[in-house]
This record gives structure tokens, sequence and C-alpha cells, in this order.
């Protein structure tokens, strides 16, 4: 059959930027699917994409140009309730036979007992391309992720911009079709200013071709790889680095490679779709602006004016800056000049806000936090800082850091959030925090936990570093959690809009990661009881527990541990996180030995008989053995085994030794099978039946001891 390259442009008014990508690969996923659903592709077919700030398009390879016959399948009612005590159809067969255009002795039967249903295979003439692609491209417009629709003119015609011409090719063939009130056609735009004239495509493999003579590149990927490759080589021209992420830690970024930097930047893309034929250029500030903290003049020349910050290798910023232009002429003095000029008065902005804020310290701010409500049921930011000043100090106790340094930084943490930086820029909550603490003389632990108290931001985002970072840091993300859960505010779903999955997260990383030697439960409990009495949910201590724990959880597959390996672990980890990884890197190395599953399956043998007779034995907790009821050689033996091993256990466990912890149990195996095999637990003497089960319950606390290995097997 007859195929051709297939090519659809819709030529609009400025899109979007920041969903730009989206846009067009959404487009193109729906035509492509809805064609290979009327059997117009072939498997070799390849769907392209493109997108510019003015236009959406897509270019697919292969496309039949008339649709092939077909027999297309209709699964109708099930044969029980087809067809009536007589055998003759029922009302539901007879109108599924009227909507399907045949008759009974067409139908086919598939299934079998009470799945068996009537089926109508019906003969389909294949229709042309022309025929479909309209309405397939209607249809795909409509599913286009757009918060919101724009009229234009007096027509009712909506979409995300105005939309100014319409271009649908069949290798040379126009196919009619009429879209959004456009007909089509094979003219386009190309770019704005560098291109006059309209823009004619006569095949529609001929798409890229034409439109880079017209000044516009059409695939977003390579726009953004020559964006990309001249930030590169202007900055290592300047000998700098360039800056093209808002929400990374700095030294985070300097670290990596200039390509995971730029597979990290957000403004990358963003700039890739405001351009259809791009340069880049170097504009400079006056070094004055450098006395303004650089993350404050960072993001005015990113947020406001799309521009690329230039840091040196210390990650300190020069008062250089990248321009991504739309623009590639041979002089580009009036463009560079125009951008400096622009940038001016943003810099002065930020200078301004900041000498203003230092004109009022961060405790002269505190008491008017309580103006700011936090939330309607939990009070305002100034009843919050209490809170996480009294948690923070009770942290601090426990970790035995300097209790009124962390005070101090709790209530000082959201001084910042009613000064005119943040006011302007609130990505700068905590960072500015730490520039006016240091300006006011307070000590490097109080300046440093007022900024860390946010971290980690976001997955993969560094941690509060030393004691009172932490507890600030812990105390703020507890008091969030514990709040907002206690009033009901509980996600659902993918809706999440408090953040606790990530507060959960940040608290789990910081107790594992960091360690801390904390407790979970009564970290807590501590955060719960801070809180007015009936203020929360009486449960929402124990709740919040529950659902870190299934954050924990995901948290230790994603580190690439098992999950009867996590099982195994949490059942005895007892609300101590720090612990967590080791005693999972103990149960992985113990997990490879070959008698690893014997052991497990003896544990849980244990465990079972310990259960199914826990009523009849009472609470055996603090007994003891008696020994001379040890008569049997095969019990003797294990409970030699048991008192050979348990001292060097112990040491380990102490030591945290976790994996040598579980290698000791492999001298327990022949014991063990021997006790099995020769011993009757629940002999019919009461005696010695407690005095066995007291035996196994000193065999399973040995086992237990670094984890519960009876997970380890189903």
């Amino acid at each position: 059959m007859t195929t051709d390259t297939l090519l659809i442009e819709l030529l609009t008014e400025e899109l979007p930027p920041k969903v730009l990508e989206k846009l067009s690969n959404t487009f193109a996923e729906e035509v492509c699917a809805a064609l290979k659903d009327q059997a117009l592709t072939r498997v070799d077919s390849v769907c392209t994409p493109y997108c510019t700030p003015r236009r959406l398009a897509i270019s697919i390879s292969n496309v039949l140009k008339q649709q092939p016959d077909r027999i297309i399948e209709r699964k109708g009612p099930a044969v029980s309730a087809g067809l009536d005590a007589e055998g003759k159809p029922t009302k539901a067969l007879e109108g599924f036979l009227r909507s399907a255009g045949i008759s009974v002795d067409q139908l086919h039967k598939v299934g079998a007992g009470k799945a068996e249903c009537f089926v109508a295979r019906i003969e389909q003439k294949g229709k042309a391309l022309d025929e479909y692609l309209q309405d397939i491209i209607v249809q795909a417009l409509k599913k286009l992720p757009v918060p919101k629709m724009m009229r234009w003119g007096d027509s009712d015609v909506q979409f995300v911009r105005p939309v100014h011409g319409l271009t649908i090719l069949h290798g040379k063939r126009v196919v009619a079709a009429e879209v959004l009130g456009l007909s089509s056609g094979n003219v386009t735009q190309g770019h704005r200013f560098l291109c006059k004239d309209p823009v004619t495509i006569e095949h529609a493999n001929e798409y890229e071709t034409a439109l880079e003579a017209g000044h516009v590149i059409a695939s977003f990927a390579q726009r953004r790889n020559l964006i990309d490759a001249r930030l590169d080589q202007l900055a290592e021209k300047n000998n700098a680095i360039w800056i093209g992420h808002t929400n990374h830690d700095l030294q985070s970024l300097l670290s990596m490679s200039n390509d995971d930097r730029s597979v990290l930047s957000s403004l990358l893309d963003e700039v890739t779709a405001l351009v259809e034929w791009p340069e880049v250029y170097v504009g400079e500030f006056e070094a004055e602006f450098l006395d303004v903290p650089q993350e404050c003049l960072i993001l005015t020349m990113q947020q406001n004016q799309k521009y690329f910050p230039l840091v040196d290798s210390q990650g300190k910023l020069m008062n250089k800056f990248l321009i991504v232009s739309n623009m590639q002429v041979s002089d580009p003095h009036h463009i560079i000049e125009g951008n400096q000029r622009v940038v001016r008065p943003r810099l002065a902005d930020a200078r301004f806000f900041f000498n203003q804020d230092r004109k009022l310290t961060l405790e002269s701010r505190v008491e008017k936090l309580s103006h700011v409500v936090y939330h309607n049921k939990l009070g305002s930011q100034l009843q919050r800082v209490e809170r996480i000043t009294k948690l923070a100090g009770f942290i601090a106790r426990i970790l035995g850091v300097d209790k009124a340094d962390s005070e101090k930084a709790a209530r000082l943490c959201k001084a910042d959030l009613i000064t005119d930086m943040v006011g302007e820029f609130p990505e700068l909550q905590g960072i500015i925090g730490r520039y006016y603490a240091f300006y006011e003389g307070e000590k490097f632990e109080v300046m440093n936990a007022i900024e860390a108290h946010y971290h980690p931001r976001f997955a993969g985002d560094t941690l509060p570093q030393g004691g009172v970072a932490c507890a600030v840091a812990l105390a703020d993300k507890l008091e969030t959690i514990i709040g907002i859960y206690g009033i009901g505010q509980v996600p659902t779903g993918d809706k999440d809009p408090f953040g606790l999955r990530r507060q959960a997260l940040g608290i789990l990383r910081i107790l594992i990661e960091t360690p801390l030697d904390l407790n979970l439960p009564a970290l807590l409990k501590a955060a719960a009881d801070n809180f007015p009495a009936g203020m929360l949910s009486a449960s929402v201590a124990t709740d919040v527990e529950g659902f870190m724990l299934d954050r924990l959880r995901g948290y230790l597959r994603e580190r690439g541990f098992e999950a009867t390996q996590v099982e195994a672990v949490l059942a005895v980890l007892k609300g101590r996180l720090h612990e967590a990884l080791p005693r999972l890197q103990g149960v992985r190395t113990f997990a490879a030995l070959e008698v690893a599953k014997d052991l497990a399956a003896a544990n849980k043998r244990v465990q079972n008989i310990m259960r199914k007779n826990s009523e009849e034995l009472g609470d055996i907790s603090h007994k003891i053995i008696n020994l001379p009821l040890l008569k049997d050689a095969a019990e003797l033996e294990l409970y030699q085994a048991i008192q050979d091993i348990t001292p060097m256990a112990q040491g380990y466990i102490e030591r945290g030794d976790y994996a040598n912890n579980l290698k000791t149990l492999v001298t327990l195996k022949p014991f063990i099978d021997d006790f099995f095999d020769k011993v009757m637990v629940m002999a019919e003497d009461k005696a010695l039946r407690l005095n066995r089960a007291v035996l196994l319950q000193q065999l399973g606390k040995l086992m237990n001891q670094s984890a519960d290995i009876s997970k380890l097997v189903a």
C-alpha cells in the first residue's frame, strides 16, 4: 500500500514556555496513537515531535494513504444473557445484533463457562487517511494538558494561544482539513524578525530544511543542544561555570560535570522554548552589585531575565552573565547593551531590599510573626516558632549539643519570612536569614542552622550539617508533619499539598544518613505534646509513625534492599533509624550464605511454636533454664551451643557489627537440626514442656538480635 510522511503543523502566537515540550510530546503521542489504532501506520513508522515558541508540529513516517481492509471484532453479551431458556435471542442480544448490523448466524462464541460471550466479526472496508485525520487532530488538541484556554477575535474557537496557520501534508499532497477555524495548506511562517516571506513546504520530508531556511530550528532537542554547547563554550572562554538551576545547592552543582548540570537545568529548557534561532552573548554588570548576597543576584538574573549567571571555580558569582537571544546577528552590540540596561534596575532592587532589611534585626521581626497565619487550625507563625523552639531544645539535649544555640536558631529560623527579600524571592527563605544573622554577629552554628533547617528541600538535596542544624531541621519538619497530619490533612493518592511525604523523607534521611541516635516514636510524641490539648487527633503520633514507616520502606527499597530484608530489620528496629542501614547491610551479607534460608526457616518454626502455644505457656519472658530438666542429649547440646556463642554474638551487637553477629548463627545449624529431629518440644510433662519453651525463647532472642531472620522466608 502507498505510504508517505505525514506532517502536521499548528502555527500560533507564543506558547507558554514552561509547558511547551510537554504540549508537543502529548500532541505527538495522541496523534500517533490514533493513527495506529486505525491501522494507518506501519511497524517501522517513526513519530517525531517538533515545537518552537510559535508552533506545535509532528512528522510521522510511513503513513498509509488508504487504510487496509480489516476484521473488526466487537464483544457482545454473555451467552447466558444473550439466549433465553428456549435458545432464542434476548433483547440484549437483539440490540447488539442491530448495532453490529449482522444476524445470529454470523455470531461467534469465545471463552468458556460463565465467561463465554458472543462476538461479532465485521469486515470493514478500508477508508482513506483524509477521512480520519481532521477528527484525529481535533481530539488530540483537546487532550493537551492546558490549564486555561483563550478566545480571540469574534470567534468561539478556543486554544492555549491564538492560532494563525495549519499545515497538513502527506508527502507532497495537502490533506484537506479544518481545525480551530483554519483550513489546511502547505505555507507557514519562518522567524518573526529574520524571515519576512512565508515559507512553503513542498514535501513533508522537507519540513526541517524549509524552516531552517526561514531561520527556525524546529527541533526542541536540537535547539537545546546548540544553546548548551554555546553556554559551555562562552563560560569556558571566561574561566567560569554557568548556573541554570534555581533549586539546587550551588556547591552540589559545581561538583557536577557540564553534562550533568545541563540535564538538571530547568532554565535551559525554558529559554529553549523561548527562541527559534538561538545565539548566546556575554553581558556584564557593575562589580559594586556583588556586595549583595550572590543568591539574590542569581535569582534576579535567572527568574526575571532568564540569564545564566557565571560563577568561578569556587562558586563565587562574577559580574558577567550569559544571554540567550532569539537573534543571530553579526554585531550584537545593541542586544548586549539592551540586556545590560534591563538587568541593572533588577540588581538595584535586590540591593535596595537587602539594605532595607538590614535596618531591622531578625529578633525584632520574630514577634511580628504573630500577624502571619500559619494555618487557621494551627495558629500563627509565631506559635509555630514557639513549638519548633521547644522541640529543638528537647532534641539538642538528647544529642548533647548546645541547647541555647539550638533554641536561638529555632526562634530566628522563620524571621526572614517577613523581609522584603523573601517577599520578592520566596526561594531565599533560610538563605537570606543566614546572611542577616551573619551581619548581626550570630554564632556560626546559629546562622548555619537558620539556612540548613529547610534541608533537604528535594530529592538528592544536601542534609543539615552539625548537631544544632540537625536539631532545628528535625524540629521544623516534625512540627509540620505532626501538625498538618493531626488536623486531618492526610496525603491521598498523588495529592500532598503540604508536602508531608517530602517532610517525612527529610526526617528519615537526617536520622539515617547523618546518622543520629534518636528514637522516632519518642520524637513524634514530643512533637505532638507541644500542641495545645485537643488541637490534634489523639492518635496523631502513632498515625504519623505508620505513615513514616511506609516512606521508610520505599526509601530502603530504593537503596537496593529486598522487601524481605527490609521487613526483617524493621521488626527489631524499634524506632532507632540510625541502625537501619548497618543492620540491612548485615542482613544482606547473611542472606548470601548457603545456610541462611535454613536458619531463617528454623527461626520461623521457633516463632510458630511459641505463638501457637502462647496461651498455654503464659508469660515466660523472665524464666530461666532449669538445667536438671535438660535430659535429652540434643537439647543439652543446643543449650551449650547457645551459651558458647552468646558472648561473641552480644559483642558484635554492641559494636554494631551486624554481619558477624548473624554469621555466628551458622555454628548453631547442626544443633538446631538435631534438636527438632529428636526432641518433642510440647512434651506431655508440663515442667519439661515449659523448660524446652524457655530454651527456644533463648534461641529466638539470639537469632533475632540483628533482624528477625524469619522474615527472609515466605
